[in-house]
């Protein structure tokens, strides 16, 4: 039988850490740089070139953790990111849960939004997935078009209902896809929760991610 490896990997923002595993019970660590550039392009990829380089066998396995998205957010280093939402619901996100850790502050200091633009799209689908106002596909293509043309290349798509009743949610991404947004996260396939602030909240991370 063939030797075989599996890796264990933790790819950090400055950091990559490699545990390598043969079939045969031996071991090998390797650290690198995660950013190295002129010298690999994948800190992961190389690590595992150069643990089984004069080996022999085959990968079986990897497992890797990686800390860079959680940089990325506290450090607010993501995309430039439009949220489009059903009309009526611009402000959903910003007012939340009115959660208020102080509760006899006066002064209450917001966090700032990850999104740059709101976009309220004419659309709304019921509960029980009626159509009550059909999805306006012309104003939708034109208030995307305008996002594009101001450089927003990720966008988050939140529509009331839209957990369940997907359909809207589907074509408003077909729509964003056409016109070259490099990132449509959209709620039903991210986060498919009955909630529309916890599933918003969460698309909109995505997109920012």
């Amino acid at each position: 039988m063939s030797q075989y490896w599996t890796f264990a990997i933790d790819r950090g923002g400055t950091f990559t850490d490699v545990i390598a595993r043969s079939s045969d019970g031996r071991v090998k660590v390797e650290k690198l740089l995660s950013e190295n550039p002129g010298q690999y392009e994948d800190a992961a990829l190389e690590a595992i070139r150069r643990m089984i380089a004069g080996e022999g066998g085959s990968v079986a396995e990897v497992r890797m953790g990686t800390t860079v998205a959680t940089n990325a957010l506290l450090e607010r280093k993501g995309e430039r990111v439009a949220l489009a939402i059903t009309h009526g619901f611009g402000d959903a996100l910003r007012i939340g849960y009115q959660a208020r850790p102080e509760i006899f502050a006066r002064h209450i200091v917001l966090p700032t939004m990850l999104y740059e633009r709101v976009v309220e799209i004419g659309e709304r689908v019921s509960v029980d997935g009626e159509v009550l106002v059909p999805l306006d596909e012309v104003a939708a293509r034109f208030v995307l078009e305008e996002l594009r043309s101001e450089g927003i290349d990720a966008l988050a798509i939140v529509l009331m209902h839209g957990w369940r009743h997907t359909t809207h949610e589907m074509r408003l991404a077909k729509i964003a896809r056409e016109l070259g947004f490099a990132q449509v996260s959209v709620s039903h396939e991210v986060a498919p929760l009955i909630k529309l602030i916890g599933r918003g909240d969460t698309t909109v991370v995505d997109a920012y991610l």
